[in-house]
């Protein structure tokens, strides 16, 4: 069995092999199983961003190799962060808020500025994945995580990646951006996530072993 991850993100994929790694499969990203093509996400929402990308992508590898496709699982998600004080932004288009080739640090110190006048709990805000798997004979799977916390003051922190530093948790005083890889993968909205698609996996294997 093999699990193809619907992403070329090679921090995203790093993150999935650590939490994945206790299931008995090949794990590898669409575009080491040869899956090049681009999805178009129109969903309204992250669940059905990652329904219809893992979807897509098992119908693309199904067509090149019919074979491979009955011992592939193809797992998709979407995530991003909603801010209370912005009514939810930038939500599922967390990617390409304020433009997509727009840089990160450019994004952040942004949304600092449009805080300005938001006060600690008008900061609140959270970080949200939701995993889709499509399975062989056509069943599916999904799971959700959110990691809850505050937009910061100031960008801090050089850990994690996107919105990261400026995503503040109270209860460790500190960015997500400034936690451990293991600390961050033990809270975050996409551990969350993919433990609990791991654990559903592992029974799915198995019944099917």
């Amino acid at each position: 069995m093999r699990i193809v991850f619907a992403t070329g993100n090679k921090d995203k994929m790093r993150e999935i092999r650590e939490i994945l790694g206790g299931l008995n499969a090949e794990i590898l990203s669409m575009k080491e199983a040869g899956v090049f093509e681009d999805v178009v996400e129109d969903g309204s929402s992250f669940a059905e961003n990652a329904r219809i990308k893992a979807d897509a992508i098992y119908e693309l590898l199904k067509e090149k190799d019919p074979e491979a496709a009955d011992h592939t699982v193809v797992l998709a998600d979407d995530s991003g962060l909603e801010i209370d004080f912005l009514n939810g932004e930038p939500g599922i288009y967390s990617a390409r808020y304020l433009g997509k080739d727009t840089p990160y640090t450019e994004k952040n110190r942004i949304i600092i500025e449009r805080l300005a006048d938001a006060k600690d709990e008008e900061r609140s805000a959270r970080f949200v994945c939701a995993i889709a798997a499509t399975l062989p004979g056509a069943g599916k799977i999904d799971t959700i995580g959110k990691m809850e916390g505050r937009i910061g003051y100031e960008i801090a922190g050089e850990n994690g990646f996107g919105y990261d530093p400026i995503f503040f948790l109270p209860e460790y005083g500190k960015t997500s951006a400034e936690l451990s890889p293991e600390e961050k993968n033990a809270i975050s909205h996409r551990g969350k996530a993919l433990r609990a698609m791991a654990e559903l996996l592992k029974e799915e294997l198995s019944d099917n072993a």
